[in-house]
C-alpha cells in the first residue's frame, strides 16, 4: 500500500529574493531540472506543486503576522514508506547546491484520527 509525503521546500528569505530576479533564460534551465525529476519520479509524484509566498501565521485569537518560516514550496508524493519517499528525492534540483540555505522537509501524510 503507497502512502502518502508532503514535501517542502525551504530556502533564505535572500536566496528566494535572488531566485526572483534570475535571468529568464536561467529559470528555464533551471525548470528543465525540475521537470527531469517529476520524470523520475513518475506516477509517484502526485503533486509537482508551486511555489510559496506572502505567508502569514494565525495565532489563537485571530492575531496574525508575516510568517518567518521560509518555505518555499510544496510537492506530493507517494511511496511505499519513508525511504522510498527519500529516494525519490535523491538527486533533487532544489538541492543542487543554487544556495546553501536551501532544504527540503518529508513529512508522512498520517490518517485523520476516527475517521
Amino acid at each position: 500500500m503507497m502512502k502518502q509525503y508532503l514535501v517542502t521546500y525551504h530556502a533564505s528569505a535572500e536566496a528566494l529574493a535572488n531566485s526572483m530576479n534570475t535571468p529568464p533564460e536561467e529559470a528555464a534551465e533551471a525548470m528543465k531540472l525540475w521537470h527531469q525529476w517529476a520524470e523520475k519520479c513518475g506516477e509517484h509524484l502526485i503533486d509537482m506543486g508551486n511555489p510559496l509566498g506572502n505567508s502569514m501565521a494565525l495565532a489563537v485569537g485571530g492575531g496574525s503576522s508575516k510568517s518567518n518560516k521560509e518555505m518555499a514550496g510544496y510537492s506530493m508524493l507517494k511511496a511505499r514508506d519513508m525511504n522510498h519517499a527519500k529516494e525519490l528525492l535523491s538527486g533533487h534540483p532544489h538541492l543542487s547546491g543554487w544556495d546553501n540555505s536551501c532544504a527540503i522537509e518529508l513529512h508522512e501524510v498520517m490518517p485523520l484520527p476516527g475517521a
